[in-house]
């Protein structure tokens, strides 16, 4: 899906058109997400036709933040709009891409089987070793921003979201939780 027209259009739009200050809603993370989604849904068996629009979802998650920050996820869903039409995509499959991108608005809420993998795969990190790496790329970004003032009271975010988190999938669950409790565990201290 990445080399197809669709992602290459969004890939190449993010690489381009990105601000500089996002060092975690970026490129990366785009691709990242996209891996843990392809991990997640071959895992839990996902229908094919169900993984085609779950991978251009992942794709065109967070293609949001090219316009602001708040509400990108119903900036991401114009942006999909306008592209997927372009790319022959029916009315009725931009529609469910969207119903997927808007399941990873915090707090989550997904509605599917793909939804959950698609928040499943944007949170990924939180079960990860690259935990604090990722953490705090998204405190810079934020910090830029003036989300969060300093790294006490982003320490303070974090444990707050890490104990409101859940995983949705089994797949998920078993490879993910454990090292996510770790890591709560350690911000506690």
């Amino acid at each position: 899906m990445q080399n197809s027209p669709e992602g290459k259009f969004i890939l190449d739009k993010l690489k381009r058109e990105l601000p500089g200050h996002l060092v975690y809603h970026n490129l990366a993370h785009t691709l990242d997400v996209y891996d843990c989604a392809v991990a997640i849904a071959r895992a839990e068996q996902l229908e094919d036709a169900e993984l085609k629009l779950l991978l251009v979802a992942a794709l065109y998650h967070d293609s949001g933040y090219l316009i602001r920050r708040k509400d990108h996820e119903a900036e991401s869903c114009t942006i999909t709009r306008d592209a997927l039409a372009q790319f022959g995509y029916s009315k009725s499959d931009i529609e469910k891409i969207c119903m997927l991108i808007m399941a990873t608005r915090i707090p989550q809420q997904p509605t599917s089987r793909a939804a959950e993998i698609l928040c499943d795969a944007d949170l990924d990190y939180l079960g990860r070793a690259d935990f604090a790496e990722k953490g705090k790329k998204l405190y810079e970004e934020m910090h830029a921003e003036g989300l969060v003032e300093d790294e006490k009271s982003w320490d303070a975010i974090q444990l707050d979201f890490l104990k409101q988190h859940h995983y949705f999938t089994q797949t998920a669950i078993n490879s993910r939780n454990a090292a996510k409790e770790a890591h709560l565990n350690a911000l506690s201290k």
